[in-house]
C-alpha cells in the first residue's frame, strides 16, 4: 500500500512537470502533422489535374500511398507513420522525461528524495506510456476529421475500428521497443545519446527490412507489422512470427531493468 502510494505520488509530480512544459504541445503539434501529410497524398491522388496546377507532385504521393485515394490506403499510411515517426518522437518523449532531470540538474535533489529509485523510474515509464499511446490516439481522430473533409471513398465503422486496433497495435510495439533510450537518457546524462540511438537503430531497421530480416531485429518489427517494408521496397517483410514479439518484450524489459539498475546505482549527479 505504501509502494502504490508513492508511485502514484511521484506519477502525478511526473504529470504536473510535463503539463507545465511546452513539451507536450509541441510533440501533439509535430505528430499531428501526419494525418495531415496523408490528407494531402490523398488529395493529390484523388485530383492529380488539380494537385499539378497547385504545384504539388502527384508520382511522389502515387509511390508513398500505395495508389489509391481511399480509406483504406489513408489508414495504411497512418499506420506506417505511427511506426517511422514513432520511432523518433517517441524517444524524443522518453528522452526528455528522463534526460530533463540531468540537463536541468534536477537529478540531485530527485535521487536524494526518500523514495525508491526503482519507483521514480517506474512512474516515469508509466507517464511515458501514457503520453504516446494518448497521442497516437489522437492522431487517429485528427486523421477522421481529414478523412472526412476529403470525402474519401471506402468508409465504415468495420473499417475504422479494425484501422483503429492495428494503428495502436502498431504504436505499443514501437512503444515497446523504446524503453533502452531512458537507459541512454539516463546514463548519457542527456538527450544526445538517446537521440542519436533511437536515429541508429531506426536507420538499423530499415536495413533489417530490406534484408528480410525484419522478423529477428526487435526495431523492425514494428515496421513489418504496418506492412512499411512491403510498400517501401516491394517485398513481403510481414513474416512475423511469435519469436519477433517475445524479441520486442525482452527488448523492452531489458531497457526498462537496465534504467532501474542505473537509478538504483547511480550516486548524486555532479
Amino acid at each position: 500500500m505504501v509502494a502504490l502510494t508513492s508511485f502514484t505520488s511521484v506519477f502525478w509530480t511526473e504529470l504536473l512537470k510535463a503539463y507545465r512544459s511546452r513539451v507536450p504541445m509541441v510533440t501533439t503539434l509535430g505528430f499531428m502533422a501526419f494525418p495531415v501529410v496523408g490528407g494531402l497524398f490523398m488529395f493529390i491522388m484523388k485530383d492529380p489535374e488539380r494537385a499539378k496546377a497547385m504545384g504539388l507532385v502527384g508520382t511522389k504521393a502515387q509511390l508513398l500511398s500505395g495508389g489509391a485515394a481511399d480509406w483504406q490506403s489513408y489508414f495504411d499510411f497512418l499506420s506506417m507513420g505511427t511506426v517511422g515517426a514513432g520511432a523518433i518522437f517517441f524517444a524524443f518523449i522518453i528522452a526528455w522525461i528522463f534526460g530533463r532531470e540531468f540537463s536541468d540538474h534536477t537529478a540531485k535533489e530527485l535521487l536524494a528524495l526518500p523514495i525508491r529509485r526503482s519507483t521514480i523510474v517506474l512512474a516515469k515509464f508509466a507517464l511515458s506510456a501514457l503520453w504516446i499511446m494518448a497521442l497516437s490516439a489522437l492522431l487517429f481522430v485528427v486523421s477522421l476529421g481529414v478523412g472526412a473533409a476529403l470525402a474519401l471513398p471506402g468508409g465504415s465503422a468495420e473499417l475504422a475500428a479494425s484501422s483503429f486496433r492495428n494503428l495502436m497495435a502498431a504504436a505499443f510495439l514501437t512503444l515497446l521497443t523504446t524503453p533502452l533510450v531512458a537507459w541512454f537518457a539516463s546514463a548519457g546524462r542527456g538527450y544526445l545519446a538517446p537521440l542519436g540511438w533511437a536515429f541508429g537503430t531506426l536507420g538499423m531497421s530499415q536495413i533489417a527490412g530490406v534484408l528480410g530480416w525484419a522478423d529477428r531485429f526487435p526495431w523492425a518489427v514494428p515496421g513489418a507489422f504496418s506492412m512499411m517494408f512491403s510498400v517501401m521496397y516491394g517485398k513481403d517483410t510481414q513474416a512475423l512470427g511469435l519469436h519477433s514479439y517475445v524479441l520486442v518484450v525482452l527488448t523492452c524489459i531489458l531497457g526498462v531493468a537496465a534504467t532501474v539498475v542505473f537509478w538504483r546505482s547511480a550516486d548524486q549527479a555532479k
